[in-house]
């Protein structure tokens, strides 16, 4: 048995063009209004992503209480970021859409209509999940999938990340990477042609196979009930080479940064990573020591799959709950395997709910 484990996704990161504007875009449209941290100051850890220069950046993230993973908001601040000189397609290389949960995908596309035009018709993906697109202000994409699991009530539609969709060049061998390091070991469908969903992405009615994976058991670790049930969706493209949507760019760039999951043993982790061929290319933590972010701290490492897309792995040591009253949860002083109580996520929601300007 490992001595660790992968409790969901925690967050995937969004850069932007401007962190104010993003950030109340997706307090709008999708109700990401809790923040549990938030960051200005200089990233020195990333330099084999930076240009080997550490870069000051501004970053927060941003959950939904109804559950899901967060919103990981980042903009450079002193660096101007360079936006993907081509329009990111269906089946190009890295992180091409995110997966947000929603429990009536027919309700919520006549509600964000109302407010928002860049959205495609309702469709189904290939399991019959009701799906639709939504392009955000910068021309991310995000996909809507309905999920009825709701963490704590808020009344909404939506809630946050429960998955990304993933373009890359060699599915079987993908598969195995998800699979075996990510636990991703559930395959949902694995199915190849055109499709309609896919339709509103650059070359959408193009060939492609699609391998949507899951989680045979269910996982295990402090947030993993606000997370709730992850999957990634491969695809790879048949009919074209696909282009990598970050060559030549930075990480924090405009565009999809990388998905991170919460992890407990990342010392363990690390060997298991490194014998499967993907060591950790960052390490937050060398020798041991804390990492702070802002009003939280732990320990951050970064890998890539096999197409050089991000993943991130991050072990909470410390997290706020109410930090105007110096109430902040010591994780390594509680079992790592028991979920947090719901009322600690409710006091989150109540001292940290925001529109900035």
């Amino acid at each position: 048995m490992n001595d660790f484990f992968i409790s969901g996704i925690q967050q995937v990161g969004v850069g932007t063009m401007d962190f104010r504007k993003s950030w109340n875009w997706f307090i709008e449209m999708f109700g990401i209004d809790v923040k549990i941290l938030e960051d200005d100051t200089v990233a020195e850890r990333m330099l084999p992503y930076t240009g080997g220069v550490p870069q000051k950046r501004h970053a927060c993230i941003a959950i939904s209480l109804q559950g899901g993973g967060g919103f990981e908001i980042w903009q450079y601040s002193e660096r101007k970021p360079v936006p993907c000189p081509f329009e990111p397609a269906a089946g190009d290389l890295g992180i091409f859409a995110a997966k947000v949960k929603c429990r009536d995908v027919e309700a919520f596309h006549n509600e964000i209509t109302r407010k928002w035009t860049d959205c495609g018709k309702v469709s189904s993906l290939p399991d019959g999940t009701r799906t639709f697109i939504v392009r955000d202000l910068y021309g991310n994409f995000f996909q809507i999938v309905e999920d009825r699991s709701v963490f704590i009530e808020q009344n909404r539609l939506t809630g946050g990340i429960t998955g990304a969709v993933v373009g890359v060049t060699d599915i079987d061998r993908s598969v195995k990477f998800y699979s075996e390091v990510l636990g991703f070991d559930k395959v949902i469908y694995d199915t190849t042609g055109t499709f309609d969903d896919l339709g509103p992405f650059p070359y959408g009615y193009q060939r492609y196979r699609r391998v949507l994976l899951g989680t045979a058991k269910e996982r295990q670790g402090a947030f993993c009930g606000l997370f709730g049930q992850n999957t990634i969706e491969l695809v790879q493209a048949l009919d074209r080479n696909p282009r990598k949507i970050y060559e030549g760019r930075f990480w924090g760039d405009p565009g999809f940064i990388q998905i991170c999951f919460d992890v407990t043993g990342m010392k363990e982790l690390g060997m298991f990573c490194e014998s499967k061929g993907h060591p950790f290319t960052v390490d937050s933590c060398p020798g041991g020591k804390v990492f702070d972010m802002g009003d939280a701290s732990g320990h951050f490492t970064y890998i890539e799959d096999p197409d050089g897309t991000l993943i991130e792995f991050v072990e909470t040591h410390s997290i706020p709950v109410a930090k105007k009253l110096g109430w902040y949860i010591d994780m390594k002083k509680r079992d790592p395997r028991k979920r947090l109580p719901k009322f600690l996520f409710r006091m989150m929601g109540l001292v940290s709910k925001e529109k900035i300007r």
